[in-house]
């Protein structure tokens, strides 16, 4: 007869190994993005003179996220995609979100730029037709 540890570890074993399901996290609605520049981390992200609040780093932005878009919430809405932000020494993504037309603009997404061998971050606003 097998001894009881010899018997105990496999099973210990197997119950150890159980995979985790985490449960998909619900609708989050965001009323407004976190700024890309809210928190740069120093000596790292740098701002540029005289381009606003473009933000230049040496790590190139992740793959494009795809965002589930949510229900419209009223007529006229418009969606704002989300794009990779800066913050905290690293890319975060800022969600999109819906927000109201304004007659004789349209939305310029943030876009990451490559150059001279740095990313640079070109914020997003309404601009004139």
């Amino acid at each position: 007869m097998l001894p009881a540890r010899l018997l105990i570890a496999p099973f210990s074993a197997a119950l150890l190994s159980a995979c985790v399901v985490a449960p998909y996290p619900g609708r989050v609605v965001y009323s407004q993005p976190v700024p890309a520049y809210a928190q740069p981390a120093p000596g790292y992200a740098q701002p540029v003179p005289g381009y606003g609040d473009e933000i230049v780093v040496d790590v190139a932005p992740p793959a494009s996220y795809v965002e589930v878009v949510p229900v419209i919430p009223f007529a006229g809405a418009i969606w704002l995609g989300g794009y990779w932000g800066w913050g905290g020494g690293r890319h975060q993504w800022v969600p999109g979100r819906w927000d109201h037309a304004r007659p004789g603009y349209a939305w310029r997404p943030h876009a990451w730029v490559q150059q001279g061998g740095r990313w640079h971050l070109h914020g997003g606003g309404w601009a004139r037709h």
